[in-house]
């Protein structure tokens, strides 16, 4: 098979017995649930209710604020007659299933907050977590259509000299909250908030060797917080590497939330990560960690998506490769789990084939490959993805560059 390019296709998994609990019926609660619907924020598309209900807030406000009364949120005048000031409202009001005086009072609430937090300016400052940049919450890449996503992950709180750095009591508690408000608000100042626009992010969060109990207070306030003051800035919450106990979890922050922010759930078991990743964002803008292409200072090349079936071979030929052209490629297997090895076959016949990297079984935790190769010879690279002794479909990704040979 050479050069695959098959869609993504998230193969039915069968869970193991014991496993069979709280997750597999989330996710098999979640497949008959209706899917969430964003907003198109176009009041054309609104109901003649609906319309009347952004009016009466706009009322409201104006009522409230008078028309010289400072009443902005992420730089946007609310009193303002424009798209900009409409795409907020209905953010709130969406919230609330347009009741207006409920919305109102949430808005209200929101602007004080903001007031007393100093939301605004709390993008600049530094708040000295360099550790956790990158690690526990960061914004990295963009989905198929284009939101920003923030990948969250707290497995490195179960050490408890870092747990007792961050959340040792309530003054490190309050500041490490200012920070995940800090990284979601550099997210937020990448949306549009104009009709049609991108006006959400998506969130992913890896709740592998997540501690339970110890972030109980911090998931919660900060479940809050979101949901609170920023209404409808989430298109889907994609969740990874979800344990067995992901019940327990759940009774936590589940109280916490509403229907519609449920109805944004995608639930992934462990070692799924990558195809379920994939079926909303490119390989080349996943972090390494989840099975991706993207590395920290990358450049982002795009790639080629294909699947490697149970029970197959696929072999990815890349040719016409000059004489000492220098090849660097990057080649990924979701949940890997199979055997990989690349070789250089040169055009002319009485060449020998160069094994690049010799046949290894690569684990499932292992990261995208990337190595590179100079040709003494024309000829061609052959990347092999052999699954035969698994049933299960993978999904995977490749991209290469050739850099030809500056000798004249």
């Amino acid at each position: 098979m050479e050069n695959p390019h098959s869609p993504i296709s998230i193969p039915e998994a069968s869970p193991k017995p014991y496993k069979k609990s709280f997750v597999t019926t989330l996710m098999e609660a979640a497949s008959l649930r209706s899917p969430f619907k964003e907003d198109t924020y176009f009041t054309s598309h609104l109901k003649a209710s609906e319309k009347k209900a952004l009016q009466e807030l706009k009322d409201k406000l104006m009522a409230s604020y008078g028309p010289d009364g400072e009443c902005t949120m992420w730089g946007i005048p609310l009193l303002a007659e424009d798209e900009k000031a409409d795409v907020v409202l209905l953010k709130f009001l969406r919230a609330r299933d347009f009741r207006v005086l409920d919305s109102f009072r949430m808005l209200e609430k929101c602007l004080a907050w903001r007031k007393e937090f100093k939301a605004d300016s709390v993008g600049e400052e530094d708040l000295g977590f360099k550790e956790l940049e990158g690690v526990v919450a960061y914004m990295h890449g963009y989905d198929r259509e284009g939101h920003p996503v923030c990948y969250n992950a707290y497995g490195v709180f179960k050490d408890k000299d870092m747990y007792e750095r961050i959340f040792g009591d309530e003054e490190k508690l309050n500041k490490f909250l200012r920070w995940r408000i800090q990284v979601l608000e550099r997210g937020i100042s990448l949306l549009h908030f104009k009709p049609g626009g991108i006006n959400s992010i998506i969130q992913v969060t890896d709740l592998k060797d997540m501690p339970k109990r110890e972030l109980r207070v911090a998931s919660n306030q900060i479940l809050s917080l979101f949901q609170d003051n920023y209404p409808e800035m989430v298109a889907r919450k994609i969740f990874i590497n979800v344990p067995w106990y992901f019940s327990v979890l759940y009774s936590m922050f589940g109280p916490f939330l509403t229907q519609r922010t449920k109805s944004k759930f995608v639930i992934s078991r462990e070692g799924h990560a990558a195809e379920t990743l994939y079926k909303f964002i490119r390989p080349e803008d996943v972090p390494v960690q989840y099975g991706g292409l993207s590395r920290p200072n990358d450049l982002q090349k795009p790639a080629s998506e294909f699947t490697v079936k149970g029970g197959e071979k696929v072999n990815i030929q890349i040719e016409g490769i000059e004489a000492g052209a220098t090849i660097t490629w990057d080649l990924v297997v979701g949940g890997w789990d199979l055997e990989y090895s690349a070789e250089f076959v040169p055009n002319k016949e009485d060449s020998y084939t160069i094994a690049v990297e010799k046949p290894r079984k690569l684990s499932p935790t292992e990261e995208a490959i990337r190595n590179s190769y100079t040709s003494k010879e024309s000829g061609k690279l052959v990347l092999s993805v052999d699954n035969t002794s698994s049933r299960r479909k993978k999904v995977a990704a490749y991209r290469y560059t050739v850099r030809k040979s500056t000798l004249e």
